[in-house]
């Protein structure tokens, strides 16, 4: 049977670079492989691996294995371009040799020749390191070995009592402030405790602030509500204080020829019919405001009583149990009740009476058309006008009844006045 022919090619351990192996490879002897087998080092402290594991491109070894195309570890890697073919047995020498080199150090091989400079180089390194280090360790235990002879018995002795002493003291101490510890800690559990109940309160306390602020806020408003309410009434009252009743109740102005007392008309015309309705409700007016404007200043007309009654108001004469109505129904005017013109002349007599009071009291007022009271006229520039119906013309009766509602503006404007001077208790 032939001999069995592999073709082998070796990398670099390093850089994976095919190697080219020295066919001395192959003889050597057994003397050397006895060698080789020697550890490298003999310091299995020294670690190379860390060096290796620096290279760039570093690779696990290559092995060939007993079954399939690897022989003793190493890997069979066939080239079919490569001319080099070794037989079996120096591929397994080969092998062997590296098996036997990469077991008895940290470097796995082979190696091409710059990596193993590079290796070299770093052995170096480390081999300057370890001198380095030896002086040192050499020069320190001289020095431990000087201090020892050096350093006597009984100087030992009293260094390790004081060192027992101090000892001593540091076990004292330190059982003080293991009870200080302890207490610490039951301060500590205190404040905790302490701090919890704090904190309880300080919820409590921010839940109370913020009920009572929301209080706060609410009885703010409320008071701001009734600020502005009283400024309000204030300002109202102080507006209704300077309101004269008498000028807003009682409106007096004309209307063309006609007197109106608050738009109502007093009076007729042949072209302008008034409806009686409208002339007794501005009767009710007259007679309200003449009662009111003698009630201010406590007059009490004679042989009179003014009664106001709207659209039916009435004089009543004193002593003869007589009413006198204010107000007329129509129909030819030479067929009324003369009651009527009678208690138009009763009311501008009392119209009199209340300029006579006036006079009486010392109040410079004058009305600016003269009352014949007794005739039951109003004297304008010299001209009187009868304020009776009958046997009167309506123009005529119409002004007279216009002076007589301007008289009542100026008596009631008098009044107003000293209301506003003198005061609401000059005339009480």
């Amino acid at each position: 049977m032939s001999e069995e022919r592999t073709s082998v090619c070796f990398t670099c351990q390093r850089c994976s670079q095919p190697l080219a192996l020295d066919d001395s490879f192959s003889n050597i002897s057994e003397h050397e492989k006895a060698e080789l087998n020697l550890p490298v080092h003999s310091n299995a402290e020294v670690d190379l691996e860390s060096q290796i594991a620096s290279f760039d491109n570093y690779v696990h070894p290559f092995r060939l294995s007993e079954s399939g195309n690897g022989v003793n570890g190493f890997l069979l890697v066939s080239d079919e371009d490569d001319d080099t073919s070794l037989p079996s047995h120096k591929a397994r020498v080969y092998t062997q040799l590296f098996d036997v080199i990469s077991g008895n150090s940290n470097i796995d091989h082979p190696l091409c020749e710059e990596c193993a400079d590079y290796m070299m180089e770093i052995m170096e390194q480390e081999i300057e390191m370890k001198q380095t280090d030896l002086k040192d360790y050499e020069a320190y235990l001289n020095r431990l070995e000087n201090d020892k002879k050096e350093l006597k018995l009984g100087d030992l002795e009293k260094e390790l009592a004081e060192l027992k002493a101090q000892e001593a003291n540091f076990l004292k101490e330190l059982e003080s402030i293991n009870v200080e510890e302890i207490e610490l800690k039951e301060a500590i559990a205190k404040q905790k405790e302490f701090a919890e109940q704090l904190e309880k309160n300080e919820k409590k306390y921010y839940k109370e602030h913020a009920k009572h602020s929301k209080d706060l806020m609410r009885i703010e408003d409320d008071g701001r509500s009734l600020q502005n309410s009283m400024n309000f009434t204030t300002s109202h009252l102080e507006k209704l204080k300077k309101t004269n009743v008498f000028n807003s109740t009682f409106h007096i102005w004309h209307k063309g020829h006609f007197g109106t007392i608050n738009n109502f008309c007093l009076g007729r015309l042949p072209l302008v019919p008034v409806a009686w309705s409208e002339i007794n409700a501005a009767w009710g007016q007259a007679a309200l405001l003449l009662s009111a404007l003698a009630r201010k200043i406590n007059l009490n007309f004679d042989r009179y009583r003014v009664v106001p009654f709207g659209n039916h108001s009435r004089i009543e004469v004193i002593g003869k149990q007589q009413e006198l109505p204010l107000y007329g129904n129509g129909g030819v005017r030479y067929l009324w009740d003369t009651k009527f013109d009678s208690a138009m002349v009763a009311f501008l007599d009392c119209v009199q009476q209340f300029q006579d009071e006036l006079a009486k009291q010392g109040k410079p007022f004058v009305f600016p058309y003269k009352i014949h009271s007794s005739k039951g006229k109003i004297e304008d520039n010299g001209i009187c006008y009868s304020i009776k119906i009958q046997l009167n013309s309506e123009e005529q009766w119409t002004k007279a009844l216009k002076f007589m509602l301007t008289n009542l503006k100026w008596g009631l404007a008098f009044v107003t006045s000293q209301i506003g001077t003198e005061g609401e208790e000059s005339y009480k």
